[in-house]
């Protein structure tokens, strides 16, 4: 989830789990005053909504000589876009999907381990749909929240979408006039969760240069993060994690982030700037897990 903050730097409100579910209330008698019943905060964790940008220069003669479809300023501002977008996935992934016990919603606190805590989702033989629910049911029974939300490598969904389990429980109720459909919702829905998301975007990591060889692959490691996440996140909300954009920053930016052009007196051309702020945090390690290594393809 997202949320717009004024500041780059301020407190992050974490509420005493113990309190909010011990059971307090109790019966007044006439005339009696209520129990007075409360709750403790700490005030120990901040975020921090560092700025990422980059300027595209289009120079005169470039702008002047070319044809279409080349357009400098359009294919800027979505070269720009696309840089920004890769960056925020990067930092998302090391943020919240890095195995190395960042989440704690499993029984004993750290990641689930294929080959160790579960059999993996590539071999056959595994159990993906119980796996989901005996955990679904011991973060509820921890935190009072269902996990929600199932974010996954490319090649986890593949093994996923293809895995017997699956594919029979979808196509028990196909018919010639109902064909079965294996897409996110439909194993969503199998797996009791509001959304699946696939984490599939690839960065080149080779040299920059004629002689420099590309290097491609996914952002993400073959792993799988099964979380609570509030759908109307808040500065309050008790969610796994948060995406903090600090909007203040420059003058009408959207989520954060803000593009535009502006010709600069020292370059014989126009600058398309992008700008962005934000920190990722994670707020409940315990509504949230991580199967390590689910796929071994």
């Amino acid at each position: 989830g997202r949320v717009g903050v004024q500041k780059q730097s301020d407190i992050i409100p974490e509420y005493d789990r113990g309190d909010l579910y011990r059971i307090m209330i109790d019966r007044r008698a006439a005339g009696a005053i209520p129990t007075r019943i409360g709750y403790r905060t700490k005030k120990t964790q901040t975020y921090f909504a560092e700025e990422w940008s980059a300027d595209h220069v289009i120079d005169d003669q470039l702008r002047a000589n070319a044809d279409a479809p080349f357009s400098p300023e359009v294919d800027g501002t979505r070269f720009l876009t696309q840089q920004l977008k890769l960056r925020r996935e990067q930092q998302w992934i090391t943020s919240f999907f890095s195995t190395g016990n960042l989440w704690t919603g499993s029984s004993d606190g750290a990641d689930l381990v294929a080959g160790t805590d579960f059999t993996a989702w590539s071999n056959a033989a595994s159990s993906p749909l119980d796996d989901v629910a005996k955990w679904r049911s011991l973060v509820k029974g921890q935190t009072g929240y269902y996990p929600n939300k199932f974010v996954c490598h490319d090649q986890v969904w593949n093994d996923l979408k293809n895995h017997p389990d699956i594919v029979e429980r979808i196509t028990g109720s196909a018919g010639p006039n109902n064909p079965a459909v294996v897409n996110k919702s439909s194993v969503a829905g199998l797996m009791e969760l509001d959304e699946i998301h696939v984490a599939s975007a690839v960065q080149n990591t080779g040299g920059e240069g004629s002689t420099a060889a590309d290097s491609f692959g996914f952002i993400a490691g073959k792993h799988a993060l099964l979380v609570y996440a509030d759908p109307n996140p808040t500065l309050w909300s008790p969610t796994g994690g948060l995406t903090y954009t600090w909007d203040a920053l420059v003058s009408g930016a959207q989520a954060g982030q803000a593009i535009f052009t502006f010709r600069e007196p020292n370059e014989i051309g126009d600058i398309v700037r992008i700008r962005a702020a934000f920190d990722q945090k994670i707020i409940a390690p315990d509504v949230g897990l991580v199967f390590a290594n689910a796929s071994t393809k």
